[in-house]
């Protein structure tokens, strides 16, 4: 009854900091689990014959005692990313290989190693418990989580902290992730949760929205401005949503490359006015596994030109890596800009590089966001000035189909994970923002 009970407090309108602060903590939770044993399963498999629902289990696990700067989370929901398919398909290592890493620090996160490994990279919730230090966050406050862990010890931290030699992405790199009834975070992952938004809505900006953020707007990505030419990769997907929504919001002008007529209509329902869609348009980018194709970069940025009325792109935001990265850097303009992460079709990138020498381009790395862009691209949320992408929700229990609908594309916007809400549209507090920005919040739907 221990998680009943903590549902029914999170549900209740008069529960109270103290009465969260009360509540016994569960001995043990359900998560979204891999095992050591199991990470050679697909040795030998194409990362393309592997199903991620092979190796996803549901199962209990002791809950974890927060340590100093910690906070353990009663998670309502959570959301699906690329890092959670890659996880599932042991690609391109275990992630059992980061938690060792991790352990070998000492410390507190010798906790991390262990024969499972709890995935998930967002989260929203309530706090449950917090460890010895903290001030900032209390029992029963709402929130949601970013996913950068970081320890701060290194010089290097302090001016960025993704340059920090010990950052990690929490769910991927370390355990104890939001896929799960409870978390366990550092408590300067944590954030308000937007009012207006129910918890699995809530739970599916964190990741992609601040890499958005950082990518595009930050003087550490692009540097975005207004009436730069934006070329989207993914335009319909969990990353190229928010890249869009930025661009629009920045008054930037998005080219937006999708892969069906279905993603294409929704960026128009955006305010996108120029829209490839590669499955009717069928770009080639490879003639085989070994060679690109220069020709079919040229009527790529040939087809850029006609929609953008004569203009190459100032900016291309890549994230699909090996398939598109050749046909990036060609059709960025003279001293444009490829910034890229991610890497979903493959991280062996190959380019021409007289486009990039010869023509003074800039290629810039981005991963994910320090606190301070996740804060201010968290902050646009609950502002309703940037909006969820989220398109269904599933039960944690079908945690194996939604990342196989992920890897699969199969899916568009953000697919979101219901923890302990026992059902969708819960968790709204706000309900006059919500209506004022309920078509955009729902654009995404399915069905």
């Amino acid at each position: 009854m221990v998680i009943a009970d903590l549902v029914a407090a999170i549900e209740s309108p008069d529960a109270r900091p103290r009465d969260f602060a009360s509540l016994p903590v569960p001995e043990s939770y359900q998560g979204a689990v891999l095992f050591k044993d199991e990470q050679h399963m697909f040795d030998g498999l194409a990362v393309s014959d592997r199903d991620p629902a092979k190796a996803l289990h549901i199962s209990d696990v002791p809950a974890p005692e927060p340590g100093p700067g910690e906070a353990l989370i009663a998670v309502m929901a959570s959301s699906v990313n690329y890092n959670t398919v890659w996880s599932a398909l042991y690609s391109p290592v275990p992630t059992f290989a980061f938690l060792e890493r991790y352990a070998r620090t000492g410390g507190s996160a010798e906790r991390h190693d262990l024969p499972y490994h709890v995935i998930g990279s967002d989260l929203s919730g309530v706090v449950l418990r917090t460890g010895p230090g903290v001030r900032r966050w209390q029992p029963g406050d709402r929130v949601v989580a970013h996913c950068l862990s970081v320890e701060l010890e290194d010089a290097a931290g302090h001016d960025d902290t993704m340059l920090d030699p010990e950052q990690r992405i929490w769910g991927f790199e370390t355990n104890f992730g939001g896929l799960a009834q409870l978390a366990l975070v550092k408590t300067n992952q944590l954030m308000p949760k937007a009012a207006h938004l129910t918890w699995e809505e809530a739970a599916a900006p964190g990741l992609v929205n601040s890499t958005a953020y950082r990518q595009l707007v930050s003087r550490n990505g692009a540097g975005m401005k207004v009436g730069d030419n934006v070329l989207i990769w993914g335009a319909g997907g969990g990353l190229g949503s928010y890249a869009t929504q930025y661009a629009l919001a920045g008054g930037a002008i998005p080219i937006c490359v999708v892969s069906s007529e279905q993603k294409a209509a929704i960026c128009r329902e955006m305010g996108v006015e120029a829209v490839i869609d590669r499955s009717v348009e069928g770009y080639r980018f490879w003639r085989d596994e070994h060679t690109q194709d220069p020709r079919e970069w040229k009527r790529f940025g040939g087809r850029i030109r006609d929609l953008t009325g004569g203009e190459d792109v100032d900016i291309v935001f890549e994230h699909p890596g090996r398939e598109t990265f050749g046909a990036s850097v060609y059709v960025a303009r003279r001293g444009g800009t490829i910034v890229t992460c991610a890497s979903t079709s493959g991280y062996r990138h190959e380019f021409d590089n007289r486009y990039l020498w010869m023509h003074l381009k800039r290629i810039i790395g981005s991963h994910f966001a320090n606190y301070r862009e996740a804060w201010e691209a968290n902050r646009l949320i609950i502002k309703g000035l940037i909006h969820p992408t989220l398109s269904r929700s599933y039960r944690l229990a079908e945690i194996g189909r939604a990342v196989h609908d992920v890897h699969r594309n199969q899916h568009h916007g953000k697919v979101g994970v219901l923890c302990l809400a026992p059902e969708e549209g819960l968790g709204v507090t706000d309900p006059e923002l919500r209506s004022a920005h309920e078509p955009a919040i729902n654009r995404f739907r399915l069905g």
